[in-house]
């Protein structure tokens, strides 16, 4: 039974059979562990992103409150607390994606005005329809 065996193994080695059957699977795998890294890297992109947000969302909301600073100073301040926790964390972020998730996050905040499109503005006219 053996020697059957290391017959058998031997074919598959001196015929090529093994060789075409490695390269067949490795054809068939490769672009399956391509397509799984490109899912895992998209997946960490999108933490990575959901990270900066949520960052960026509470760095804004601390400084609502404070009216000793100005709009500007309010933005430099939170970018530079979401690139200080970014980097803390060993993450290497461009300034721009930091600079965009605060400036997202300051557009939902109370820092900034919401206007209803729906109402028109005060004009101090009254008008009359006799």
């Amino acid at each position: 039974m053996m020697k059957i065996i290391n017959d058998i193994v031997y074919w598959l080695i001196s015929s090529g059979a093994l060789s075409a059957l490695f390269i067949f699977a490795w054809k068939y795998l490769k672009p399956v562990m391509v397509a799984k890294q490109k899912h895992a890297k998209t997946m960490q992109e999108r933490e990575l992103l959901a990270l900066i947000n949520q960052l960026a969302d509470n760095a804004v909301n601390s400084l609502v409150s404070n009216n000793e600073v100005t709009g500007h100073d309010k933005f430099k301040q939170a970018t530079t607390m979401v690139g200080g926790a970014l980097a803390d964390k060993g993450f290497d972020v461009k300034p721009a994606t930091v600079a965009q998730a605060v400036q997202a996050a300051y557009e939902k905040s109370d820092l900034t005005p919401t206007v209803d499109p729906n109402t028109k503005p005060q004009t101090g006219v009254v008008v009359h329809n006799g």
